[in-house]
């Protein structure tokens, strides 16, 4: 595996998304981040429905209230701990996980 710096914790506020486009061993992906205080869950920036990017506008990925990821095509939600769909076309289906850990004040993807 290969540890890719994706941000710095202060680089998206605590409640909200961002987005990053990062160079992977395999090429460029678009990453979807939400924070929740300390802790940031990321996904590939891909609806599991038909492969559409979710975000409205860039870095744009929770609906109205922020309690879940909305893909802009479809309006599928996505639970914002675990990727899972609750509503929509992919419901059971889930994002795909990507694994972050902290380091300092660095958040860093495993791929």
């Amino acid at each position: 595996m290969t540890d890719i710096k994706l941000c710095k914790l202060g680089d998206i506020e605590d409640g909200n998304s961002a987005g990053f486009q990062i160079e992977t061993p395999d090429g460029k992906r678009s990453v979807i981040a939400v924070r929740k205080a300390d802790t940031v869950h990321a996904y590939v920036n891909l609806c599991p429905h038909i492969g559409a990017p979710l975000d409205f506008q860039p870095g744009k990925f929770l609906n109205h209230d922020k309690t879940h990821i909305m893909c802009s095509t479809h309006g599928a939600l996505f639970q914002i701990n675990d990727g899972l769909c609750v509503s929509g076309p992919c419901v059971n289906k889930h994002l795909e996980i990507l694994v972050t850990k902290t380091m300092g004040a660095d958040i860093w993807i495993d791929f």
